[in-house]
Parts: C-alpha cells; sequence; structure tokens
C-alpha cells in the first residue's frame, strides 16, 4: 500500500496517475490533496470537486476525469464533469464549497507538511518518501 500526496493541476501527477492506472491492482494506494496553489492556481478548486465528487460515491472517476484534462479546471468544466457522472449537481456545487469538503483537503495538505512534503507528486512506500519524477520508481511498470 502506498500514499500518494498529489495536485490536479500538476502535469507529474497526472504522469503518475497514468502509471498508477496501468499497474491496475498489482498497486493498491491512497490519494491524499496536496494542491500547490502557488504553482497551481486551480488545484484547490479541483481537489474540493474532487471531494464532493467522494461524497457521492464517485471520486475515483472525478479523480481520473481531473487528471485526462488538466487544462480545464474552472468551474464550468468542473460542473461539466459532475453532469456527465452522473451527480447531483446541486449537491455536487454545495458540497465542494462546504466547511467538510474544505477541512478534508486542508487536513491532507496539513498531513504532507507535516509529513515532509514539499513537491509533488510524493509517494510514500512504507513510510519511506519517493518525492517528484522519483515517484515512479516505486510503480511497477506495466
Amino acid at each position: 500500500m502506498l500514499i500518494e500526496y498529489g495536485d490536479f493541476e500538476c502535469p507529474y501527477c497526472a504522469q503518475l496517475a497514468a502509471r498508477l492506472a496501468a499497474a491496475g491492482e498489482r498497486v493498491r494506494y491512497a490519494f491524499r490533496h496536496f494542491p500547490v496553489r502557488s504553482a497551481h492556481p486551480r488545484a484547490w478548486a479541483a481537489a474540493c470537486a474532487a471531494e464532493a465528487a467522494a461524497l457521492q460515491g464517485r471520486f475515483w472517476e472525478m479523480h481520473d476525469s481531473l487528471f485526462a484534462d488538466q487544462g480545464r479546471l474552472e468551474d464550468p468544466h468542473l460542473w461539466a464533469r459532475a453532469r456527465v457522472l452522473g451527480l447531483d449537481l446541486e449537491r455536487f456545487e454545495r458540497d465542494r464549497r462546504s466547511e467538510t469538503v474544505l477541512a478534508r483537503v486542508r487536513r491532507d495538505f496539513q498531513g504532507g507538511v507535516r509529513a515532509g512534503v514539499v513537491t509533488t507528486p510524493t509517494v510514500f512506500v512504507e513510510g519511506v518518501p519517493h518525492a517528484g519524477r522519483r515517484a515512479w520508481e516505486v510503480i511497477p511498470a506495466s
């Protein structure tokens, strides 16, 4: 089991997501939000959209959708993704701006800071961090 700290606007995170998808069931992992707002201004909104989708049981579908098209992370595109995923749009909009969702993203980010995350992606395997492009080293090639 590995833990990934990622940012939906980070191109290296998208590459890692593709590698993890290709590894399939050979790799079990948990995703933690680490939106680097200074470099990726749309990452926080994307993280909140993913968590709002999670409240409707569709986190991984939103995760994959966000990484598949990182150039479209503004509100109209987030709503379109939610619509395609069959989410209740009013609930999605309410949830992504809720304190519950904001707290979840904030908690992931703060946990990453406490764990020493300084860049994305960062992957932890048995407590050992692998940051940036080195994160791919721990993923079995397909």
